[in-house]
């Protein structure tokens, strides 16, 4: 085979650095942008906190430069300085992360004390030593957030021997876990579900008749609990639905994830909302949470070294030429994240308001059954931008309104047309579903068939495969398992 050569054209499309780093700062929420910019503080020197004091004394040292003699230096000539130098730089090395009539405020973090300190405050009050006490601490680091055991007893055993040459055996493991089991809050280092529930019903100290129904149901017949099969438990107990009812109840007062019971825990979450939505006279008044974002700015002390090197009458030596190349890779580096601070906000609220627009009519009302379709190429269109940008900003972003925090994501869905011709949200369907499941009658559930007719009574004509999926969507289980008694 001959070889030829032949000359193709070929469009690629690359990103700069700027882009791919405003890019992932629009994915980071407002609880982490804090963290992202300590540490970019701290790994440039030319990056500094604040805001400049004084915009005078700032404008006058920019005066001072071009008073510096015309003639370029010999250090000019290695270097471009006029970056750096601009007497109207267009962000005056700032990006103000609030809006005026912000108060600044810290973010708020969950404190005190983890589940698993207060379990191993409790383990230090128990006799156990050598062995047995390192078995027991390492069962406890082995919980899970909920407070489950979720790793099998063999598993720990060859843990413990691997780990901490500790030779043990599934008996003594299971026989250090029962203590554990007994420690606050009940239920804590149950190996499932069913084992949690009992665990704190056995806890209890009044044993009414109703507790210890609940207890046979649990160590008897838990899986036609859970399953709803109540006529089983009825006649394997030989109890009444008033027994079974009561029993129910108590069930119901337990706790299915002990180890984050208390508000201590350490899978606490707080949604810090990145926008704020406020109706001052009809109009939409939007800000954005800048509060965990310090003002940035160039270090004065930094970008002086540049002016030093200016006045420099002789040629840079090596080591100053080296010195140079930091000083302008960090300045760049510097500018390049403030600009991406800036656009981050710009980009932000732009969709936000473009949002806030398309769906004027729910925002000024809360009502969901106002929501119009809208999907992310409708938004990318208004603020010109690519459909990824606004994916990210849609899948991370929350805020905050007059009818609670949501994640912008929500406010998107697909449409479907009505038996009127009309096109509607699919979010509109799914508020008629929740309300309409809301007000049945629990005893007798309504079916997924006997929703999808109500659907066409109102005029949307969808398949009964379709109101499954936006049951599913809504986190709401089937007919049965909705059956109470």
């Amino acid at each position: 085979m001959a070889l030829r050569q032949q000359l193709s054209q070929k469009l690629l499309q690359k990103l700069s650095p700027q882009q791919i780093q405003l890019m992932k700062l629009l994915q980071i929420p407002t609880v982490a942008i804090e963290q992202r910019v300590k540490e970019e503080l701290e790994s440039n020197p030319a990056l500094e906190e604040g805001r400049d004091s004084e915009e005078e004394e700032f404008n006058n040292e920019e005066e001072s430069f071009s008073d510096v003699e015309s003639e370029k230096s010999e250090a000019e000539k290695e270097f471009d300085f006029s970056d750096y130098m601009d007497d109207e730089p267009s962000y005056k090395y700032n990006a103000k992360n609030y809006s005026p009539d912000d108060e600044k405020k810290t973010m708020p973090y969950a404190s005190g004390t983890s589940f698993i300190q207060r379990l191993e405050e409790q383990l230090d009050m128990q006799d156990l030593e050598g062995d047995d006490y390192l078995i027991a601490d390492h069962i406890i680091g082995s919980l899970d957030d909920s407070g489950y055991l979720s790793r099998d007893i063999d598993s720990l055993v060859d843990d413990l021997a691997f780990t901490q040459n500790i030779n043990t055996d599934p008996q003594k493991i299971r026989s250090i876990l029962t203590v554990i089991q007994s420690f606050d809050p009940p239920g804590i280092g149950a190996q499932d579900l069913q084992e949690c529930l009992y665990l704190q019903l056995a806890r209890k100290e009044e044993k009414t008749v109703s507790i210890v129904t609940a207890l046979a149901i649990i160590r008897d017949y838990f899986e036609a609990y859970s399953k709803k099969h109540y006529q089983k438990i009825l006649e394997g107990l030989e109890i009444d639905e008033l027994a079974l009812k009561e029993a129910d109840a108590e069930i119901k007062k337990l706790n299915p994830k002990p180890g984050g019971s208390s508000s201590e825990g350490s899978a606490s979450e707080i949604v810090i909302p990145d926008f704020m939505l406020e109706i001052e006279d009809g109009e939409f008044n939007i800000t954005l949470n800048g509060r965990n974002a310090p003002d940035l700015k160039i270090s004065r002390q930094f970008a002086a070294l540049i002016e030093d090197y200016q006045k420099s009458k002789s040629k840079p030596s090596k080591q100053q030429r080296e010195a140079l190349a930091f000083v302008k890779q960090k300045l760049d580096s510097a500018k390049w994240f403030i600009d991406a601070i800036v656009q981050r906000q710009n980009t932000l609220l732009n969709t936000m308001n473009s949002i806030a627009d398309y769906q004027r009519e729910y925002f000024m009302t809360g009502d969901e059954t106002k929501l119009r379709p809208m999907i992310l190429k409708d938004i990318a269109d208004i603020i010109h931008m690519d459909i990824s940008t606004v994916s990210r900003v849609a899948n991370s972003k929350y805020i905050q309104t007059p009818y609670g925090t949501f994640l912008l994501k929500t406010f998107f869905s697909e449409s479907l047309t009505n038996t009127e011709g009309e096109e509607v949200s699919t979010r509109e369907v799914k508020k008629i579903l929740e309300t309409a499941i809301g007000a049945e009658n629990k005893k007798k559930p309504l079916t997924d068939q006997r929703l999808m007719e109500l659907l066409k009574e109102k005029g949307y004509n969808i398949a009964r495969r379709t109101v499954a999926k936006y049951r599913e969507q809504l986190n709401i289980p089937v007919a049965r398992l909705r059956k109470e008694i």
